[in-house]
Order: C-alpha cells, then sequence, then structure tokens
C-alpha cells in the first residue's frame, strides 16, 4: 500500500511540474518573440512608436448587442474634454442660520469640502436638472459621509431622531447659503431619518465588527473601478452582505415562520445605511465619496428615468411609412418633447431610452426605423432647451461628474455627446433591458486551481498535456 502512495504520489509531481512547465513556455516565447520584433523595428519612426494601441485591441468593456457608434466614449486623460457649459452666474454665499443643537464642526475640511461639492452639483437653477444624475447621488453621498464623521470620535454609527432632525436642517441650510436649492430633500426623497439607521439591529461599531468581515468590506470599497464596477462589481456585493449579516435576514430566512415578518425593503436599506456610515468612518472623505458616486453611477445608468406613455397617436401615423413622412415625424418629435420631463440624462440612459420607446412603437406595429426618417438623435431624449444656459441638446456623460465653479465663468456642466448620434432603433418588440458589458465582463472567470482540477492528472490529461508540450517545443525548434 506504501508504495503504491509513493507512486501515485511521484505521479502527481510529475504531472503538477509538466503543468507548470505548460504554462511559462508560452510565457517565454511571448518575451523571446518581443525581443526578436523589437529588432525589425528599430529604423521604424518615432512617430510610429509613439502610436497608442486602437481601442479595438481590447474588448474587454465593448458592449453588446448595441451598435459601436451609439455608445458612449471614454476618453483617455491624453484626449480632449467633452465641452463644458458654463452659467454666467456666481452663486451668492451668505452665513447660514443653524440650530446650534447639532454638535458638529461643519468647517472641518473633511465635512466642508463634500459640502461644497454637493452645493454646487445642487446649484439652484440646475438642481432639478441633474437631480437624477449628479445633485441626488451626490447629496446621498454626504449624508452618508456626514453620519460617519458625526460618530468619528464615538464608537455610534447613527444618530438619534433629534440630533438627526437638528444636524439634516443645518446641512440643508448651509447648503442653500452656499447656491444649492433649498428642495433638495423633497427633490431626492432624503430625509433626516436616513441618519438614524431606522430599523436595523446594529448601529454601533463593536456590534457591527463583531458580526461583519471589516477588513474585507474596507478593501472591496477602497478603490472601486468606475467601469468594471459596473460590470463585475466587488465593492455594491460587499456592502449587500454586510447588510444582509447585520439585518439577521440570513438567518430569519431559513425561519419557518415567516408570519408579522416587517417589509424587508426598509429594514435592508436601513442596514445598508449603516454599512456605508461604517465605510466613512474607515475611509477618508474623498475616498468614499468617490465610491458611492461610482456605485449610484452604476445603479442610475441602468434605467430609462423617463415616462413613456402608450404611442397611440405616433403609432397611427407612422404604422405604414416607409418613406420619411411630415405627419409621422411631426407627432413623434412632439411625443418625445412631451416626455422630457425637463431634465438632463446620461448617454447610457439615452440609449435605453431610445431602445424601450423604440419597442413600444415596434409593439404597436411600427417596423420601419422612423427613428432613421425622422431624424432622431440620443440627445433628442434629454432636455433640448437650455437657451438661458446657451445649451441646445445634451447628454452628460454616464461617469460621476461634478458641476463647476469658477469665479469668473460661474458653474459649468460637462456634455459628452455634443454631436448628432443617431438613437438606436430596436431589432424586436420586446424590451427587457441593455446591457452595456461584455460577456467576459458579465461572469467571473474560472479560478486556474478549477481549471487544473477540470484537465486532472488522469491519463487523458497527461496525454493532453504532452500533445501542448510537443506543439509549443516545435514552435520553439522552428524560431530559432
Amino acid at each position: 500500500m506504501g508504495g503504491y502512495q509513493d507512486a501515485n504520489y511521484y505521479r502527481g509531481s510529475w504531472c503538477c511540474r509538466l503543468i507548470l512547465f505548460v504554462i511559462w513556455l508560452p510565457t517565454f516565447l511571448h518575451v523571446t518573440a518581443q525581443e526578436s520584433h523589437a529588432d525589425h523595428r528599430r529604423t521604424t519612426s518615432l512617430v510610429e512608436l509613439a502610436k497608442e494601441p486602437t481601442s479595438g485591441d481590447s474588448g474587454l468593456f465593448d458592449p453588446i448587442e448595441i451598435s459601436p457608434s451609439v455608445i458612449p466614449k471614454v476618453p483617455f486623460p491624453t484626449e480632449s474634454v467633452p465641452p463644458m457649459y458654463p452659467i454666467p452666474y456666481v452663486p451668492t454665499r451668505y452665513e447660514p442660520v443653524l440650530t446650534g443643537k447639532c454638535p458638529v464642526n461643519f468647517s472641518r475640511p473633511e465635512i466642508s469640502n463634500i459640502l461644497d461639492k454637493a452645493a454646487f452639483d445642487c446649484f439652484g437653477p440646475l438642481a432639478s436638472l441633474v437631480g437624477n444624475v449628479v445633485c441626488c447621488p451626490q447629496f446621498s453621498s454626504l449624508i452618508h459621509i456626514f453620519q460617519g464623521f458625526f460618530g468619528m470620535k464615538s464608537n455610534n454609527l447613527v444618530l438619534s431622531n433629534a440630533v438627526a432632525d437638528h444636524c439634516f436642517s443645518d446641512i440643508v441650510s448651509i447648503l442653500a447659503s452656499r447656491g444649492a436649492n433649498n428642495t433638495i430633500p423633497t427633490l431626492c426623497s432624503i430625509k433626516s431619518s436616513n441618519l438614524t439607521g431606522g430599523s436595523c439591529p446594529v448601529k454601533n461599531d463593536s456590534t457591527f465588527e463583531r458580526t461583519v468581515n471589516t477588513s474585507k468590506l474596507v478593501e472591496a470599497c477602497r478603490t472601486v473601478d468606475p467601469l468594471k464596477e459596473c460590470c463585475r462589481p466587488v465593492c455594491r456585493p460587499a456592502i449587500m452582505d454586510a447588510a444582509l449579516q447585520i439585518s439577521g435576514r440570513q438567518m430569519m430566512i431559513n425561519n419557518d415562520n415567516m408570519a408579522g415578518e416587517m417589509n424587508h425593503t426598509d429594514y435592508l436599506n436601513d442596514c445598508k445605511g449603516v454599512v456605508y456610515s461604517y465605510l466613512s468612518k474607515q475611509l477618508s472623505s474623498e475616498v468614499a465619496n468617490k465610491a458611492f458616486r461610482i456605485l449610484s453611477a452604476c445603479k442610475v445608468n441602468k434605467v430609462c428615468p423617463l415616462t413613456f406613455k402608450e404611442p397611440s397617436d405616433v403609432i397611427a401615423v407612422c404604422k405604414n411609412v416607409a418613406a420619411p413622412s411630415p405627419t409621422c415625424c411631426s407627432s413623434l418629435n412632439t411625443y418625445i418633447a412631451e416626455t422630457q420631463q425637463k431634465i438632463l440624462i446620461t448617454n447610457k440612459q439615452a440609449i435605453i431610452c431610445a431602445t424601450q420607446f423604440g419597442s413600444m412603437l415596434r409593439g404597436g406595429g411600427v417596423m420601419t426605423n422612423v427613428y432613421e426618417l425622422c431624424d432622431v438623435d440620443l440627445k433628442d431624449f434629454s432636455i433640448q432647451a437650455l437657451l438661458a444656459f446657451g445649451v441646445q441638446g445634451c447628454l452628460l456623460r454616464s461617469l460621476p461628474g461634478d458641476v463647476i465653479f469658477d469665479n469668473s465663468s460661474g458653474v459649468s456642466f460637462t456634455c459628452d455627446l455634443s454631436d448628432n448620434i443617431a438613437a438606436p432603433w430596436p431589432s424586436s418588440s420586446s424590451f427587457t433591458s441593455l446591457s452595456f458589458c461584455a460577456p467576459e465582463m458579465s461572469l467571473p472567470a474560472l479560478p486556474i486551481s478549477q481549471s487544473l482540477k477540470n484537465i486532472g492528472c488522469n491519463s487523458a490529461g497527461v496525454g493532453f498535456l504532452l500533445v501542448i508540450f510537443t506543439f509549443f517545443v516545435s514552435i520553439v525548434v522552428l524560431r530559432f
């Protein structure tokens, strides 16, 4: 028996060494090829060598089932930035009247800088226009950061109801004194109770840290990639997992007696607020704000913020058109203009809105691409008439953006697409959802250990490895 085990051990060891060699060999070939390739290009001009690889060299973030011509382009740092639209208005700042019952020093840079950012992002005349994309995500982030900042020198993760009312009132007063719209709480559906932890049973650091793997949570949200997080999320599931743990929901799922169970949507949201508060205590305000804004951007860019009523009038006049029709186009443009709701949306939201509305038209029998016939562009689904600000048609960037303040020009915001990009016409009448992620970014990668396990160190696996080994050796012989 011992001899048999020794034989298995050596066979397994030999197999593992062969696997490692096969994995290493392509790397060696790649390095060698790079060296030879470089030698042949020594006479190439510096201009050619300095060229950056084209976007087609990497398909990780290419969208699926959507024409490349309508996909928002994320500029590289070296490229020209999208157009800025300045609003010639400098907000008047004044000293706010505070309650005097919120024990927080609002002049501390950690909180004052975030207050400034929220004030600009929710700038009075613009707040309702950019509420869904800029203002409300930043105001929500401010509330999370303030909640953590409040308990920085204590064991608390939440505020009491009375203190929360006073502090929330002070926050709104300070924002208004710096030029923000004073209706932000209503616009963003955020109340003072968001600072209290609500019905979440865990409201202090010690209990939180006994319940949650905090090092894993903080590490997952310390550096949030704005592109990858929306396709293969890391921080968001870590927050959800922590919220489930502190809410006790995981234990209640296994409980057969679910009678009288409270509304777990609100219950879980309260606990998510506590998780955000804990993260705000562990991360700097800048890092936390960046992470929270990216998470918000991933969420808002998954849905169209516009509400489409039944387009019966459009369907009636566009159902059988095959060429540009003034009646059809007039009805179509009027419908879209009325649906805009006077808000600015992102480029990705516009793609979803155009596809959703197009699916409704196809479902009603409009088979012809009326977007093309009537010259409907993506930016037509965003507000068009900002004549007071010198803007005619604008789509905001899908990545988190802010309203910028400058002493000379006032406040300004960035439009991502200023040219006329045609709205995409859907291929069917059924609309579920659109994904801007390639399949590679939507599914977790198979671990190497699992891949090796699937191959196995049996005779078939060894034979397969020997074939690969022979193939690479032949390439080496031919190369040298």
